[in-house]
Formats: structure tokens, sequence, C-alpha cells
């Protein structure tokens, strides 16, 4: 049996930013162990687990390639839901048989909302 993915670390200068955002805009809740320079943010269901991890030097925010996807029923509610909360997302994108949305965290990661797997 393979083992599923539990979490997925992203390295930013902007903990503090990051953490409020993704407690903001997705739910999610901080947890930080005594000694530990990583923050564990936790989605508020089934989901993966996300840890800041502060980022070294010589390295720049957004350098690495990923996109976090979040599933949701209803892009277009949502995105509308998040605008009034000050995160835009750009353009609602159709693409086969569903809608998504993209948009940036404070670190330059690259966010979509998608209703792909919802």
């Amino acid at each position: 049996m393979s083992p599923p993915l539990s979490s997925l670390v992203l390295y930013t200068s902007k903990v503090e930013e990051m953490t409020q955002f993704y407690a903001d805009h997705f739910g999610y809740t901080a947890h930080i162990e005594d000694g530990d320079r990583i923050v564990e943010l936790r989605p508020p269901g089934p989901g993966i687990t996300l840890l800041l991890h502060p980022m070294g030097k010589g390295r720049k925010q957004g350098q690495v390639l990923v996109k976090l996807v979040f599933a949701v029923e209803d892009v277009e509610t949502f995105c509308d839901t998040a605008r009034t909360n000050g995160l835009d997302f750009g353009s609602l994108h159709k693409a086969d048989g569903y809608v998504f949305a993209n948009a940036k965290d404070p670190a330059s990661n690259s966010i979509s909302v998608s209703g792909r797997l919802a």
C-alpha cells in the first residue's frame, strides 16, 4: 500500500502573513510547538496539512514551482466571498466539465480554487 500525501512544506519569509492568510481564507488552524520553527497549518476538515518553514538565505519567494489547489463546490461564489475578504482571484476558467480560478498567497505561491475534485 502506498502512503498518502499528508503535508506540503511552504518555504517563506512571511510566516505570520501566511498563517493569517490561510486561516482567514481557507479555515486553517495554526499549531506551533515550543522550540519548533515550523508552523503547522491544519485544515478545517479532511485535507493536506501545510507546513510553513522559514525560508533560507539566498532563496526567493515563490521560487519553487508549486500550486495549492483547494476543491470547492461553487468556484464563482467562493471567489466572490473571497473578494469581499480581501483575496482577489483572477478570471474564472472553464475546463473539461469544471471551473477554476487562480491567485497568489503572501509569499507569491500560486493557489487555485477548483471544482474538479469537489
